[in-house]
């Protein structure tokens, strides 16, 4: 059995094999092109590598929101339609409809023998919430597994002290960074390089798999910056990941 592997699609789309149990994180397969929401476009520059065929079938979708393009895109939401179950907020789960289910902060699902758990995320600074609407990160463990921390569209240092608080220390997360602006708030929507790194410091954690950094012209920091904030650590096992490529751990 895997304890932990990881292949990154593109932007916030991975294929997670944990404990034997698949999960498949923010589903987006459309094309490279310009995505409007509210006044403001986004833009898709990179191409997905897999197919929703591709990916197949998966124990549970991990949906950090449904209200932007670059988290949840047409395609993300026809594979919503063949998925058994989506774990997302309790507002997008009500949008959503499905199989799609709505997990609280704190309260957790059992999905093949693995505990989920909804954690605080903030989509930007304090009060975001407002603007951007709600986001939600999760937590995986399993007896005899180390724990594994999957941000979201997170950008509150706040929010993950409360996290290791509770759980930790969290060896594996898995980091939505990227540094994101839009002329929506003049702030960061999510966590830019420094700030991952004193994340993952946070978390206790041992190894980070930075997603969601590329493939969108809203980025603003990417690979270098976190090669760079990780390397001014030392200790934790950076592994950032082309799309397609893929970490196993454990």
């Amino acid at each position: 059995m895997t304890t932990f592997s990881l292949r990154h699609l593109g932007g916030p789309t991975s294929l997670i094999t944990y404990g034997g149990v698949r999960f498949l994180t923010d589903p987006t397969f459309d094309q490279p092109g310009e995505y409007p929401i509210g006044n403001r476009v986004l833009v898709k520059t990179t191409a997905p590598v897999a197919s929703p065929a591709e990916v197949g079938a998966v124990n549970a979708v991990l949906l950090s929101h449904d209200q932007h393009a670059d988290n949840l895109d047409r395609g993300g939401r026809e594979y919503l339609a063949t998925a058994p179950l989506t774990l997302t907020t309790t507002s997008g789960a009500e949008r959503l409809g499905g199989t799609a289910r709505a997990l609280p902060n704190w309260t957790h699902a059992d999905v093949g023998g693995v505990r989920v758990t909804g954690l605080p995320a903030l989509h930007g600074p304090e009060g975001a919430e407002a603007k951007v609407g709600e986001v939600t990160g999760f937590l995986l463990s399993k007896d005899g597994l180390p724990t594994v921390y999957v941000s979201g569209d997170n950008a509150s240092l706040d929010r993950v002290r409360e996290i290791a608080g509770r759980f930790g220390p969290v060896p594996i997360a898995v980091l939505f960074a990227g540094a994101a602006r839009t002329p929506l708030i003049d702030a960061y929507l999510t966590l830019e390089s420094t700030a991952a790194a004193e994340a993952a410091e946070i978390l206790g954690a041992e190894d980070v798999v930075p997603l969601h950094f590329e493939g969108w012209g809203h980025f603003t920091q990417g690979p270098d910056t976190l090669a760079e904030a990780f390397a001014a650590d030392g200790k934790i096992r950076l592994h950032l990941l082309k799309p397609g490529a893929e970490v196993t751990l454990g």
